[in-house]
């Protein structure tokens, strides 16, 4: 995605690189110098390059560290390095750089984070739910991830256009509308009542021959444009759209009415799509469908597995809207990067798609397709999550539920008036629901557990809005400007936990950075948990308000870059940010 200057890892990479070139007569990038944090006591990174280029160059890798340190012109970030071990080149920054890092930042609205050397234009798909069906607890993690990884991206510099890829055809809706029809409903109908008509309409179509067929002709009608059925079918598609965007302004996400792709809007690509794959030869026919077998995809017997792009009866395949998607996304809207945050049972059928698409030369060495799984959200029981009753869990009751197990936290805060605990309650419930999902390793399953996500010490949400509030408590009784205060008197970090909680806030860059480069919003989590902790032990060894002016003030500044980080960083994540808690 481009590299971000901001990174000081990143910078003394750069430094190692010219390094090596004086030393060993050797290119290499900054990424291959192998800047690492250090957990040695007394060191803030370590350079890993020596072992590497010891077996490049059949040399001792501590001759060739030493090499290194020797060639290194890096004195205005860091102390005299050393060489330990087989080759391990320890770094440890200045404090007084870190200390002019600080009064930097400050004034710095990016915190360090400076736009992408390498603006990608970015299609991604999430979310996705169903027209005609409320969304439920399935659809959270692909609307979470997706939508940070959409904050993440537009931060850095990168173009990104969501398509929020609803279902809204082919035969469930001829079923469904054939539905209306018998039962002579109108257009006065909500997404509850909609649910309970799939319900008896699915039933109907199982057991009914009849309704089956003529549930078939209505698909037949509702795509040759016949209007009475697709007036019926406009009326499901905006009555879900309401309730998207509810449950979407609800969550904080993002999606509009603008963003909807639903599969109805491919449907006039879809025989361009497979003419051309026809032309160019990359079809045939199998059990009277017509279909493409991209290489190196088998079944456990060995047998190719299929695209349908067309069925026997004429229909088109799912497989096929998805490689219109493709077609369409690259071709039309010039798209260099396709991502899809889909569950990580898809994964096989995604790679099948990229490697058709590639085929057909509608990806090409210059695109980019990632498919970004994700896990299972996990009941108690290591299941996965079902109401009570042992049904899917509405997704606006369970965020209901969570704002309301909120504001029982927020209750006794006496300062709040009621509109100001209601308010925090909703940040601090939805933001509960989020961080829990966007803390864990979006490839493995979690738990869904109330009481731990909203839980006010651990890595949750509360914690980290916690954290927040408490410094602009600090700021409020310090009635003074910290930004102006320190331009006179500096930042000072004589204690270590000073320096410690700064070290940590110049490595914001790195952990977005990180975040991006894999689709991994845990690793933004994980570094807010770490510098809030961070901050935590600077309260315990460093008082603020009580100190010398000069220390408070420097401590003031200290601990609005620590606020700043944490509420871009919760940002970015798309969690809100109370300014009182």
């Amino acid at each position: 995605m481009g590299l971000l200057r901001g990174d000081i890892g990143l910078e003394l990479g750069r430094r190692v690189a010219d390094a090596v070139r004086a030393a060993l007569d050797l290119e290499i990038t900054p990424a291959e110098a192998l800047i690492r944090p250090s957990s040695r006591p007394g060191a803030d990174y370590q350079c890993n390059a020596a072992m590497g280029l010891g077996k490049r160059l059949r040399r001792d890798p501590r001759e060739i560290g030493e090499s290194i340190v020797a060639a290194l012109d890096a004195d205005d970030l860091v102390e005299t390095p050393d060489v330990a071990g087989p080759g391990f080149v320890n770094l440890t920054l200045r404090t007084r750089w870190l200390a002019g890092h600080m009064r930097g930042l400050l004034a710095d609205a990016r915190l360090g984070i400076p736009r992408t050397d390498e603006p990608r234009r970015i299609a991604i798909d999430y979310s996705s739910p169903n027209v005609a069906k409320e969304m439920h607890v399935g659809h959270l993690r692909s609307s979470i991830i997706g939508d940070a990884i959409v904050r993440m991206l537009r931060f850095v510099g990168h173009e990104v256009i969501p398509h929020n890829h609803l279902g809204d055809w082919g035969t469930p809706f001829g079923m469904l509308i054939e539905h209306l029809v018998d039962e002579g409903f109108g257009a006065e109908h909500t997404i509850g009542d909609l649910n309970g008509f799939y319900t008896e309409a699915r039933k109907k179509f199982d057991a009914d021959p009849d309704f089956a067929d003529r549930s078939r002709r209505r698909v037949v009608l509702l795509q040759g444009g016949d209007e009475p059925t697709l007036a019926l079918w406009r009326d499901l598609v905006d009555e879900s759209t309401r309730h998207f965007e509810k449950v979407y302004r609800l969550l904080g996400i993002g999606l509009t009415s603008t963003d909807l792709y639903g599969e109805s809007f491919y449907n006039p690509y879809l025989s361009d799509t497979v003419d051309e794959l026809e032309r160019k030869g990359l079809t045939r026919i199998s059990d009277g469908a017509l279909c493409v077998f991209p290489a190196g995809f088998t079944n456990r017997d060995g047998d190719p597995l299929p695209l349908i792009m067309r069925k026997s009866d004429g229909g088109y395949g799912y497989a096929s809207t998805d490689l219109a998607t493709v077609r369409y996304w690259t071709g039309e809207r010039a798209v260099t990067d396709l991502l899809y945050v889909v569950g990580t049972p898809q994964s096989q059928h995604f790679q099948m798609v990229f490697t058709a698409s590639r085929d057909a030369g509608w990806l090409t060495a210059e695109h980019h397709a990632e498919h970004i799984g994700f896990g299972s959200i996990l009941g108690a029981d290591g299941k996965t999550i079902r109401s009570r009753a042992g049904g899917t869990i509405k997704l606006a009751e369970l965020l209901t539920e969570a704002v309301d197990r909120a504001a029982a936290i927020v209750a006794e805060r006496s300062e709040l008036d009621e509109a100001e605990r209601a308010e925090v309650a909703r940040k601090v419930g939805i933001g509960a629901v989020k961080y829990a999902d966007l803390s864990s390793d979006r490839e493995k399953d979690y738990v869904f557990a109330w009481d731990k996500m909203l839980a006010m010490d651990g890595n949750t949400a509360v914690y980290l809005q916690y954290a927040n509030t408490r410094i602009l408590s600090i700021l409020r009784k310090a009635e003074a400007a910290p930004d102006a205060a320190v331009v006179e008197t500096g930042v000072t970090l004589t204690e270590p936990a000073e320096r410690d909680l700064a070290l940590r806030l110049t490595r914001f860059p790195a952990a977005v950075q990180s975040a991006i480069d894999t689709y991994s919003p845990h690793k933004l989590s994980t570094y807010l948990y770490e510098t809030a902790s961070s901050l935590t032990s600077f309260y315990e060894k460093c008082p603020v308000l009580k100190a010398e002016p000069d220390v408070r003030a420097s401590r003031l500044a200290l601990i609005t870059v620590t606020s700043k980080v944490l509420t871009l960083g919760l940002d970015l994540l798309g969690i809100e940010a109370p300014t009182r808690l």
